[in-house]
């Protein structure tokens, strides 16, 4: 792309020089926005992720306590035995607070379901709570 001069002397060269202003501008405005954006970029949350182990869990069958809860979120299984709301809380006053509680609840269980099994095991002192998943099952 050519230019020509608006000046009269009559002389009709194109000019053929790259005006380099806009492109100075734009790179400055480049520079500047990286300038600001590059340390969000590198912050990091520092997370402590839990460690996995192969190792048997070798807890006394005593020291263990698994509730299932069912899709519906009223249905509570202790150990394999189906059991109502209202005589959960007497079963768990029984227990120590080195008892491990196993949750399994179906995926479609609502969360208040869920949270309200948890608040029980917490007044009685159980402070050791697993969530259990059946192996093949997939992740949602």
């Amino acid at each position: 792309m050519a230019f020509a001069r608006l000046d009269s002397t009559g002389d009709t060269e194109p000019i053929s020089e790259i005006n380099m202003v806009p492109f100075i501008d734009v790179m400055l405005v480049l520079l500047i926005i990286f300038i600001v954006t590059a340390p969000l970029m590198t912050h990091a949350v520092k997370v402590d992720l839990p460690q996995a182990s192969s190792a048997p869990d070798t807890q006394r069958d005593e020291d263990r306590l698994r509730l299932r809860l069912d899709a519906d979120g009223q249905t509570l299984h202790w150990n394999d035995e189906a059991i109502d709301w209202a005589a959960l809380e007497p079963r768990l006053a029984e227990l120590t607070p080195q008892t491990t509680l196993e949750l399994q609840a179906d995926r479609a269980t609502p969360y208040e379901a869920i949270a309200r099994l948890m608040a029980a095991a917490s007044r009685h002192g159980l402070a050791k709570i697993a969530f259990v998943t059946l192996p093949g099952e997939p992740a949602p």
